[in-house]
Parts: C-alpha cells; sequence; structure tokens
C-alpha cells in the first residue's frame, strides 16, 4: 500500500521539478537577467567614416575608456560608404542585443529626409543609446571682409543680397543647412558653393577663392590664431576652449545654435536595461577629465545625453532640418 502511494507521488514531483526549471529558464531570459550578465563578450562600435575623420577619432576615444568601465573589449569597426549609410544598415540589420552598436551624427538624420527610400530610418530603426559628442562650428571670412562681429556679419549679408557666397563641405551637411538656417533667419541671400569635404575650405578663404565658409572651430582657431582669416562667428552657443573671442551667432539671433550631433545607437528592439548599462558607462567615460582633454584636442565638446533624451533631441532636430530643406528647396546632389 504504502509502495502504491510513493508511485503515485512520483509523477507530481517530476512535474514541480520541471515546473520549476522551466521558470528558471524564463527569469533568465528576462531582459534584466541579460542585462546582468551583459556584457559577456566584446562590443564593436560600427563607424560609417574612414578611420582618423571625426566621428572615428572620437569612437576610439569611447573604445579606449568604455573595457574599464564594462569589463570588456570594446572594438572599432569602419564600414565607409553612402556617407555612413551602409555602417547604419548593417547595425540596423545586426542582432538586438547591445554587442553591436553604431557611432552615427547628424548627417544620418539629413540622409534620410534627402533620401527618403533609403532602407533605414533614425528615428525608428535604431534604440537611442547616449548622446556623446558635439563638434562646434565656424563662419569665417578673409581678413578683408567687412565684418568683424556676428551682428555686423547679418547686417552685411541683409544689405547686399547676393554679393557674398559661402563654402560648405557639401549638400546636406550640417555646415550647408546651418548656413541656410542664417539666411532663413535672416532673408539674405548668399550664394553656396559646395565643396567635396572641407580640406581645401579655408586655403580657399584664406586666397580670396571664397569670401565665406562654414568649418570646424579646430580648422578655423588654427588659421585664425596665425592672422590668415577672421573667425566670425560660432554657430552654437557654447563655450569653447581657445576661441573665447569668438562671439555665437546666437548674440545676433536669439536662440541660433547649431553643431554636427554624435552619438552612440543600437539596434531597435535592444532590451531597456543593456541599453542602460550602456548609456551609464558612456557617461561614467564622459565624466573623466582626461575625456575632456582629448575631446578639445579633437575640436569636440563633450555632450551627454540619456536615450531618452537623445531620442527627443533626434526627433527635434530631424523636424527642424526638415524645415530648412524644405523652405530653402534643398535636393540631393544628382537629383
Amino acid at each position: 500500500m504504502n509502495d502504491r502511494r510513493r508511485d503515485a507521488t512520483r509523477p507530481s514531483r517530476r512535474h514541480a521539478i520541471r515546473a520549476a526549471l522551466a521558470l528558471a529558464g524564463l527569469l533568465a531570459a528576462t531582459p534584466a537577467a541579460w542585462a546582468q550578465k551583459f556584457p559577456d563578450k566584446p562590443i564593436r562600435i560600427v563607424v560609417g567614416y574612414s578611420a582618423g575623420g571625426g566621428v572615428d577619432a572620437v569612437a576610439r576615444m569611447l573604445s579606449a575608456r568604455l573595457p574599464a568601465v564594462l569589463g570588456q573589449q570594446v572594438l572599432v569597426e569602419n564600414r565607409t560608404g553612402a556617407t555612413g549609410l551602409i555602417a547604419a544598415d548593417l547595425v540596423a540589420k545586426a542582432p538586438p542585443d547591445g554587442y553591436t552598436l553604431m557611432m552615427g551624427d547628424s548627417a544620418l538624420l539629413i540622409a534620410k529626409l534627402l533620401q527618403p527610400k533609403i532602407p533605414i530610418d533614425p528615428l525608428t530603426s535604431f534604440k537611442p543609446v547616449a548622446g556623446a559628442f558635439v563638434s562646434p562650428l565656424m563662419i569665417v571670412a578673409g581678413n578683408d571682409f567687412p565684418a568683424k562681429t556676428p551682428a555686423e556679419l547679418v547686417k552685411e549679408l541683409k544689405a547686399h543680397p547676393g554679393r557674398y557666397s559661402y563654402a560648405s563641405s557639401g549638400v546636406g551637411t550640417v555646415q550647408h543647412l546651418g548656413f541656410e538656417m542664417l539666411k532663413q533667419s535672416t532673408g539674405a541671400f548668399v550664394v553656396h558653393v559646395p565643396y567635396r569635404g572641407a580640406a581645401q575650405i579655408v586655403p580657399d578663404v584664406v586666397g580670396g577663392q571664397v569670401p565665406l565658409g562654414v568649418v570646424s572651430a579646430t580648422a578655423a582657431m588654427a588659421q585664425s590664431k596665425a592672422g590668415k582669416l577672421r573667425a566670425l562667428a560660432l554657430l552654437n552657443n557654447a563655450k569653447l576652449e581657445g576661441a573665447e573671442s569668438v562671439a555665437p551667432l546666437a548674440d545676433a539671433l536669439p536662440g541660433f545654435d547649431v553643431a554636427p550631433r554624435i552619438f552612440l545607437l543600437a539596434p531597435a528592439g535592444t532590451p531597456n536595461d543593456v541599453v542602460d548599462k550602456l548609456s551609464a558607462a558612456v557617461k561614467t567615460v564622459l565624466d573623466m577629465p582626461e575625456t575632456g582633454t582629448a575631446a578639445a584636442a579633437q575640436g569636440t565638446l563633450r555632450a551627454y545625453a540619456t536615450p531618452a533624451q537623445l531620442g527627443k533631441d533626434m526627433a527635434e532636430e530631424t523636424t527642424r532640418w526638415k524645415r530648412i530643406i524644405t523652405d530653402q528647396r534643398i535636393v540631393a546632389e544628382g537629383n
């Protein structure tokens, strides 16, 4: 009789053990559990530009310091082509586990507006991880240009429509759209001269081939301090070490604030806890004094943003660029 009772209880015990194991498996599969063990292998940050460029430089700045925080190696992988879109497509299609990230910039937001048929959408194909840096831009002019301050620049451009031209590093760049925002804000007519990259702009402004240019603050200040050109205005309203004498354009146009944003993205669907862990690690690195020094040497400013804030910033920036592109009737080259 006792044997039969023991036999009757065996199935229920087996079922209880199986149920406990199944529950343990479910708990281990939750995002919280993933985050606890994340990362347990190297992480890669994909950059859509060549090694040595601005976005690549700050990606490597982070990758050199993140291992001390995350406990895993962080590698930078360059996937160039299509102005960063090849890299974006690769990351958007990667497993959403936090091990493949993208160091993106404002150009990614603009690309979707000028090329709506591209297969990714910066606002839906990715999950924001962290805002990281901004890259200040300046308007420069030859030493004989009539204006010396932002207010004088605005007055001169409005008084002489069509007299001046300005150079940018290409159609649809932040340099281009930033100056177009200036034109929209003032009603001034200034001819755009798109260059293939920024390298030749400063020499041509110095040589008088083009009266105005929009370039990185680093390139502008090096030549300005040498007395070869005039740094007229910062496009963003920020304190910039080494450029304290250059006033922001906001002095003449209140609220004007334009600078390429550099940020970290993960594929859409990446668990929130993993994203939060990555974002916290980026903040820790950005708070290091040596990171600020290294960023300044690259011509960038630290600009941490949480995942939520970055998502909001990206949406607002997209709206702003869309308005400029529409109002100024800007189309991609070749269209």
